[in-house]
């Protein structure tokens, strides 16, 4: 499944998430892979799209991150699939 994972940031924050992705990695579980992300000027928000099995294995990921980060997850799907679903009721 894909995830869109808005991850914001306190004022101030940014430097350190960057400072432990530096030092540590994402930590997340093997079978949740990185699929792209985006981030504001400011550095208060980042979007980035993650793939996992389940939410659960997703949380495995959040739960390193959610002493400097708030997540707010949100299945979602490619266009191409959204249009196949889509394709009966049209």
């Amino acid at each position: 499944m894909l995830f869109m994972v808005i991850e914001r940031y306190a004022p101030g924050v940014a430097p350190q998430v960057y400072r432990r992705f530096r030092d540590e990695g994402r930590l997340g579980p093997d079978d949740v892979k990185y699929v792209a992300s985006w981030v504001d000027h400011e550095f208060a928000t980042c979007w980035q799209v993650m793939e996992a099995e389940s939410l659960e294995r997703l949380k495995l990921w959040t739960a390193r991150w959610d002493d400097l980060v708030d997540f707010e997850i949100v299945p979602v799907r490619t266009s191409a699939e959204a249009a196949a679903a889509i394709a009966p009721s049209l």
